[in-house]
């Protein structure tokens, strides 16, 4: 099936890309500015990934292929939502984020604390049994759901990533440890589908499996994607934190032996001592 193909049966997510770039277009407009290009790329690749995510491992997904069908959620949950804070300027979130009716909610939901909770929320709760066999037959559900990750993953990823200072980020040791905690929830899910004993999705018996895989074999590694590869991926972040926290503690420090700017003008001038 060709990617037109996959476009025609799945026109929602067509129409929300192409909506989520109007919405884009109206804010620079409205705003009379200009993103800068690193942003327009970070948000354009956003659009493409929300495309090939919905369009094309839904595909494998619909195939009665369980590990694609994580990875997708991986997807929608850890790497649209920073591609999108990243992607959007602070002056075109500030104009409607820090309104009257939105300021209030907007200061909550993005609490570490709360936008945390809600997104452990989702997560789980999407992948009890009886959600995810509903998601899998569902397609409005589906569609329902795969918004959910989206939307709390871009909650998840504010405290890491937020463009306005008026909703600031965390501190680097604090985003460190905000995501080494997140290994909680995803171990929770991830562990109970790997080590299982039986297929625990039903769904996934009741038609033929995509590239003939069994499907006790597709569930184990579809735990495995979630729990090792989620691992692998937030320790890249950790990385890339720790760099930049290293970076700004070398910055802040006066090179070593050397005298504060004020002793440094008195050498120099010592009638300034006067």
């Amino acid at each position: 099936m060709d990617f037109d193909d996959l476009l025609g049966e799945h026109p929602s997510i067509a129409i929300g890309v192409a909506g989520l770039a109007i919405l884009y277009w109206i804010g620079c407009r409205v705003c009379g500015r200009r993103p800068r290009r690193r942003q327009v790329a970070w948000f354009t690749a956003a659009l493409a990934v929300i495309l090939y995510a919905h369009t094309g491992l839904d595909e494998y997904a619909d195939d009665r292929i369980f590990f694609m069908h994580m990875l997708q959620h991986l997807v929608q949950a850890f790497v649209i939502p920073p591609m999108l804070l990243l992607g959007t300027p602070d002056w075109m979130l500030r104009r409607w984020v820090l309104s009257r009716p939105v300021k209030p909610l907007a200061r909550i939901v993005t609490q570490p604390v709360v936008a945390f909770l809600l997104f452990s929320a989702v997560f789980v709760t999407a992948h009890f049994p009886p959600i995810f066999d509903r998601m899998c037959r569902d397609e409005n559900f589906h569609i329902f759901l795969h918004l959910c990750f989206m939307v709390a993953g871009v909650l998840l990823w504010w405290p890491i990533l937020s463009p306005l200072p008026e909703l600031p980020r965390l501190s680097y040791p604090a985003q460190i440890l905000y995501l080494f905690l997140l290994m909680i929830p995803m171990t929770a899910v991830a562990a109970p589908i790997t080590l299982a004993t039986h297929v625990i999705y039903p769904w996934y018996l009741d038609g033929s499996h995509g590239w003939g895989i069994r499907p006790m074999d597709d569930q184990i590694l579809g735990g495995l994607m979630m729990w090792v590869g989620q691992g692998t991926y937030l320790m890249a972040v950790f990385t890339v934190i720790f760099y930049r926290w290293s970076r700004s503690e070398d910055r802040d420090d006066p090179a070593l032996g050397a005298p504060p700017p004020r002793a440094r003008v008195a050498t120099l001038h010592p009638r300034a001592r006067a």
